[in-house]
């Protein structure tokens, strides 16, 4: 059977599965539309939650820095997983008893404010709006490379996809099509990652695997990676090249970022008690866990397949991969434009290394290299490369196919959520038409759902500049906006509407102004103030990381602002103090 008839089956398959699900767990009422009815296991709602926040930029990119820069970006993995334990011990059980739908019904409630309910409102839509469009923008990419359709064509397939479970099954639909998504994303993941550690080391389990024998060399396999990567010019994999401020500030504004997202803690308002909030937090941690301790290992192990395959008997003295002998996953890769070779030296071989690298200039001239020929790999396809790098059977590459597009569409249906209840729930039902009926509502949340996946589609096919920048925008937007004011809700009874306002502009004003300044406005090429290099930061502090800074700036403007304006209600500090405290945690209470 040919590939392209393999990845139809696979691909194909697995959406009908979604689409059954769909189907039957189709939303009756606003409740199941917006909670799933509040009805949902803690253990598959950690499954779901797993794959709501492991999207394509999880799936496919994150090993992929990963392996180009090496432990410098381990600070993704750190960053991402830790804000899943901020969630659990800090937000979730709080949040769930305080039995609200959203973010903004939560915060436009606990500050009995309509200012800061519009506040949360826009914050969310601007997360969840760039987060998206990268989500679909990726599924049309993966349906291009595997179905042989052209881009626009698979972005539409994808927004089909999703029109149908999420618009006709809400959180319900969202929730089990989610855990089946996970199910097929973290087979396709492993299963690749068990073959190549086993070729590399002898060792089936990838996580062992990255610190056992690399078997062809008889050296430690990351040893090997480090000798290699010197060996062309390039930082060594095990090193830090970064500074310790900006690995520490960027590790904490993806943690800090990573709790406050929206389309995350909505998951956390699904389950029926708010013990099990806690619960399916410390079950998503476990789920996500199971495809992050791997990631590492798939970077560094494709990392090494891709050297030995352009140097295969060293670097040093044999000679490189001839460009008529390259392997046929590279041919593949370069009809996509994501992978390309320039001969400039015209000897027919591939030269790949550091030409910006002073003390390897004189290695390079020796050789006669005029400079790296490797001009394009796109970092996105190592993951998807993989199984046609290791020479692994057709069914693992359609398998690949499938998780990729499960990973895209079950964080594109969590964030479409966040926009339509943003919309129907917060702006609709809470702020311009209280007396709207439920079914009324419901109505109004699938339109906006709907709308929704046009514009996203629509901005997919025409993504602006600024596409692929705003991943750490959007981390920055959430840690310096809504983190703080979510914390500040929950474990400060003093904390005043006023005060969570200008708290919540203020941090993502600075965070937006500094973004812009080294980025461009609106991250527009060439408008940006100052060149994006260390020696033009402030206090040498990265754009990446100063999310964290954001939310610093948040709390200590909320706090300045609490200690000069009017104190906050008597009614509103009982009910701060009802929710943290233990008593009658096994239900949540519906405060109005």
């Amino acid at each position: 059977m040919d590939q392209f008839t393999l990845n139809l089956i696979f691909v194909g398959g697995s959406f009908l599965v979604y689409i059954a699900i769909a189907i039957w767990a189709r939303a009756a009422s606003t409740s199941e539309f917006y909670a799933a009815g509040r009805s949902v296991n803690p253990v598959m709602n950690g499954m779901a939650t797993a794959a709501d926040w492991m999207s394509a930029a999880s799936f496919i990119s994150m090993a992929g820095l990963i392996a180009f820069v090496g432990y410098g970006n381990s600070a993704y993995l750190m960053g991402w997983t830790g804000g899943y334990v901020l969630l659990a011990m800090l937000l979730a059980p709080y949040l769930r008893k305080f039995g609200r739908f959203t973010v903004p019904d939560f915060i436009g409630d606990r500050y009995y404010s309509r200012t800061a309910r519009l506040v949360a409102v826009a914050s969310l839509l601007m997360i969840s709006i760039t987060y998206v469009i990268g989500q679909m923008t990726g599924a049309g990419v993966a349906f291009s490379r595997f179905l042989e359709v052209d881009t626009n064509t698979g972005l539409l397939i994808a927004s089909a996809v999703v029109f149908v479970y999420a618009v006709l099954g809400g959180m319900k639909g969202i929730t089990y099509t989610q855990v089946a998504q996970y199910v097929v994303l973290i087979i396709a993941y492993t299963i690749p990652a068990i073959f190549i550690s086993l070729q590399l080391t002898g060792n089936p389990v990838p996580q062992l695997g990255l610190f056992s024998t690399h078997t062809e060399s008889g050296m430690p396999l990351l040893a090997r990676l480090d000798q290699i990567l010197v060996d062309l010019g390039f930082n060594d994999y095990t090193g830090l090249h970064d500074s310790t401020l900006n690995m520490t500030l960027f590790t904490l504004s993806l943690m800090v970022g990573t709790a406050g997202l929206p389309h995350v803690i909505i998951r956390f308002f699904t389950v029926p008690k708010v013990s099990d909030a806690r619960r399916s937090a410390g079950w998503a941690l476990v789920f996500i866990a199971l495809l992050y301790t791997v990631a590492p290992a798939v970077g560094a192990m494709a990392r090494l397949n891709i050297l030995t395959t352009i140097y295969p008997e060293g670097t040093r003295a044999a000679e490189s991969l001839s460009y008529e002998a390259r392997p046929d996953w590279m041919r593949t890769w370069e009809q996509t434009g994501l992978l390309a070779f320039e001969d400039k030296n015209g000897d027919g071989m591939i030269q790949s290394y550091n030409e910006a690298s002073p003390e390897f200039a004189t290695v390079a001239a020796e050789r006669g290299w005029q400079g790296n020929e490797m001009v394009t790999f796109n970092q996105d396809i190592l993951v998807l490369a993989n199984p046609e790098i290791a020479g692994l059977p057709g069914w693992v590459i359609a398998l690949i196919a499938a998780g990729g597009l499960a990973a895209a569409l079950s964080t594109a249906a969590g964030l479409l959520l966040a926009i339509s209840s943003a919309v129907s729930h917060d702006l609709i039902k809470r702020t311009f038409k209280p007396d709207i009926s439920d079914k009324g509502e419901l109505l109004a949340a699938r339109v906006s759902m709907a709308f929704a996946i046009v514009v996203a589609t629509w901005l997919g096919m025409n993504p602006p500049g600024f596409a692929a920048q705003t991943v750490a925008f959007a981390f920055g937007l959430a840690a310096s906006s809504l983190f703080p004011a979510i914390m500040m809700g929950i474990f400060s009874t003093r904390m005043n509407s006023a005060g969570a306002v200008v708290g919540m502009l203020a941090g993502l004003i600075s965070t937006s102004v500094y973004l812009f300044t080294y980025k461009g406005w609106f991250f527009i090429p060439g408008t940006n103030m100052l060149a994006d290099t260390p020696e033009n930061w402030l206090f040498g502090i990265s754009p990446l990381g100063f999310g964290a800074v954001g939310a610093v700036i948040n709390f200590l403007a909320a706090y300045i602002t609490m200690k000069v304006t009017a104190p906050v209600p008597e009614h509103i500090q009982h009910l701060v103090e009802d929710i943290r405290v233990p008593r009658g945690a096994g239900a949540a209470t519906g405060h109005h």
